[in-house]
């Protein structure tokens, strides 16, 4: 997006990507700095044109963070996030400002039931606290952007003035949030049109929709907005986010790119993308993609009736509305066997979009040849597996060195494990449990010395056949949160222990960044908000 003053582009729709912060605020989720600018690398990749990397005055972990994908991306603008606070515009933009196309996002709420209940002020204060906040915004960079959050449930005419105080201070991007998801598309298409009536001026600058889910209706919301004039859109990959989540990035643009028919719009998104970063978000996540999710989901292309089967056979358009091709999802090709080397691997991940190299690389060859020792073919697929573990493996607290089962019909399950624990060293421990798996998850228990109570398990194949990858994901409740992890292997077993000691690193971590979430709060004159 261009400055203030310039002509929107009215066929062409933005794609403003939130998973780094309103998808990772979802419970359960915790990201490193190395993940977010993986995953910040494949939103480049997939070709978004925002991504707001984080709320960077929540935690120097966040803020770090945001710092470090502004430096590694190139392509998109670079969002951080903060309320109206002096601390977090300053902390916002020293975050970005290595970016070659930086973004202030601040926000304040103008319904009256979080003016007087949240924030306990007055209108007048919400208006002044605005006009502050974007001036100082815009003193630092050129593009920012203003949302009143809560919109939808605020008096239109409220927010018609200090949308209109935000572009008067400079905002190139006014963003008209449903926070809650209370909405419908009728009601949010006409209060974008009323907002047009009452402030004329949102005709020169970018106006933007931010959806939740809460009743289902986030995609459908987010295109009634668009419909009645917004250019940008504000979605997360695979729809993760506050509460029921965001609008679904993936379920957008492609309705957006299918029926371009009926509304003659576009975004500039490489959909060739999509399930290769929907995957990725999955496993860095733990979030698993449900299997009937639109454009995505495993079965997003299968037909199990026979009618259906019979008219795809002789006309893939018969049920078919979009090409798998066309959003990825037929990169299940055979790439390598088990006597393919070093150099092979690295072109291969390349082709893929991992730059791999040095003891990265090392680590992820040696994988490679362990899950090639036990497949007769590596998929692509069953490669961005590979990587994905092993990135995740080299910023673990806890690492799984090794684990032994012994069951049998007629005695109990007995696990025994060897991890290593942040302090460097290693620890085994031993345990019965009620099946394989529950042993092995007491043993990493009595292991690491964690009060931790499971919550959720499920198991799923990354590729079709006998020899195929098993992926597990595992969330649990530990160190007063909840996590989860992923774990994959040929060996379910391995794939559990693996899941479950990934999903206590990332409660541990999440510990660790809960705590300096509550430092920085304490210092700032209230607690931070989870945004718009």
């Amino acid at each position: 997006m261009s400055g203030r003053g310039s002509v929107p582009d009215r066929s062409r729709v933005h794609i403003f990507d939130t998973t780094l912060r309103d998808g990772e605020q979802s419970p359960g989720i915790s990201l490193n700095a190395q993940e977010k600018v993986e995953i910040a690398q494949q939103l480049e990749r997939l070709g978004v044109d925002v991504i707001e990397a984080g709320f960077p005055i929540t935690s120097p972990g966040d803020a770090e963070s945001v710092r470090a994908i502004a430096r590694a991306v190139e392509g998109p603008v670079i969002c951080g996030l903060a309320r109206t606070h002096k601390a977090d515009i300053d902390a916002a933009w020293a975050a970005i400002k290595e970016s070659a196309r930086p973004r202030i996002h601040t926000f304040i709420s103008t319904s009256d039931i979080h003016i007087e209940h949240q924030l306990q002020t007055t209108r007048d204060d919400v208006k002044g606290q605005a006009r502050a906040a974007v001036a100082l915004a815009k003193s630092y960079c050129d593009d920012v952007e203003f949302s009143p959050m809560d919109a939808t449930r605020a008096d239109p005419e409220f927010t018609a003035e200090v949308c209109a105080i935000a572009v008067a201070e400079g905002a190139t991007v006014v963003n008209i949030p449903d926070t809650v998801g209370y909405t419908t598309p009728e009601e949010y298409r006409r209060y974008f049109e009323r907002l047009f009536e009452l402030v004329p001026e949102l005709r020169g600058v970018h106006t933007s929709v931010h959806c939740h889910d809460d009743l289902g209706l986030a995609v459908a919301n987010s295109y009634a907005g668009v419909l009645a004039g917004a250019r940008q859109v504000e979605c997360a990959v695979n729809g993760i986010g506050e509460r029921a989540g965001n609008c679904s990035l993936e379920e957008i643009v492609m309705l957006l790119r299918t029926r371009t028919d009926v509304h003659g719009l576009d975004t500039g998104l490489d959909t060739r993308e999509l399930a290769r970063t929907s995957r990725m978000v999955s496993r860095f996540t733990g979030y698993v993609v449900q299997p009937n999710k639109a454009v995505v989901g495993r079965n997003a292309f299968a037909h199990e009736s026979g009618i259906h089967q019979d008219g795809v056979l002789k006309e893939r358009t018969t049920y078919e509305i979009m090409d798998a091709r066309d959003v990825g999802l037929d990169s299940n090709s055979i790439v390598l066997g088990k006597h393919s080397g070093r150099h092979a691997l690295r072109d291969a991940l390349e082709q893929l979009g991992f730059k791999v190299e040095g003891n990265a690389l090392n680590q992820a060859f040696a994988r490679f040849k362990e899950i090639a020792d036990k497949k007769k073919q590596i998929t692509a697929l069953d490669l961005e597996a590979i990587v994905s573990e092993e990135m995740r493996e080299s910023a673990e607290r806890y690492a799984l060195e090794s684990f032994e089962v012994e069951a049998g019909s007629h005695r109990a399950p007995r696990a025994r494990v060897a991890l290593r624990v942040p302090s460097g060293e290693e620890v085994v421990a031993e345990a019965s449990g009620d099946g394989p798996v529950d042993a092995i998850f007491v043993a990493i228990r009595e292991a690491t010395g964690t009060d931790s109570e499971l919550r959720s398990y499920s198991v799923a194949a990354v590729t079709a056949g006998e020899d195929a990858l098993g992926e597990v994901t595992v969330t649990l409740r530990a160190h007063g949160r909840l996590a989860s992890g992923q774990g994959v292997a040929t060996d379910i077993l391995e794939a559990s222990a693996r899941a479950y000691v990934r999903a206590l690193s990332n409660a541990l971590e999440g510990a660790a960044v809960r705590e300096a979430e509550e430092v920085a709060a304490e210092a700032a004159s209230e607690p931070a908000t989870p945004g718009p």
